[in-house]
């Protein structure tokens, strides 16, 4: 199993990105993928989680109503609609995915997550 992230890039404030993450080898329904961030000399940080059958979502508070994840079945596929970007939200960004139901609690661990894809950095300028 593979997961590509990409989509990355340097842009000003205010601007916006999205970031897509390609599963490769297998699809995840009945699972769960999702995106965490990693800023320089930071841990790594829950962004947001969607559950493959059905789509809901979960979001770290902090950035809900900013970002805007979504999946394409079809093409085994997610996306982070990141909008209003902040100079805060400078960070590598991993996707994740589970081939299980990731329970509500658990989905802020990396150890609840059992594939994990390269990262994409984005840099946002003030």
């Amino acid at each position: 199993v593979q997961l590509q992230a990409s989509g990355g890039g340097l842009v000003q404030a205010g601007a916006s990105l999205r970031l897509s993450c390609a599963a490769s080898g297998r699809t995840f329904s009945g699972g769960t993928m999702g995106w965490f961030r990693q800023a320089p000399g930071e841990e790594r940080e829950f962004v947001v989680a969607i559950r493959w059958t059905g789509g809901s979502s979960i979001y770290a508070d902090s950035l809900r109503g900013r970002f805007t994840v979504s999946r394409d079945i079809s093409k085994n596929t997610m996306y982070l609609q990141m909008n209003s970007l902040k100079p805060e939200d400078t960070a590598v960004y991993y996707c994740a995915a589970a081939t299980s139901r990731i329970i509500h609690s658990a989905l802020g661990e990396p150890s609840s997550w059992y594939y994990w894809g390269q990262g994409t950095l984005v840099t946002v300028s003030s």
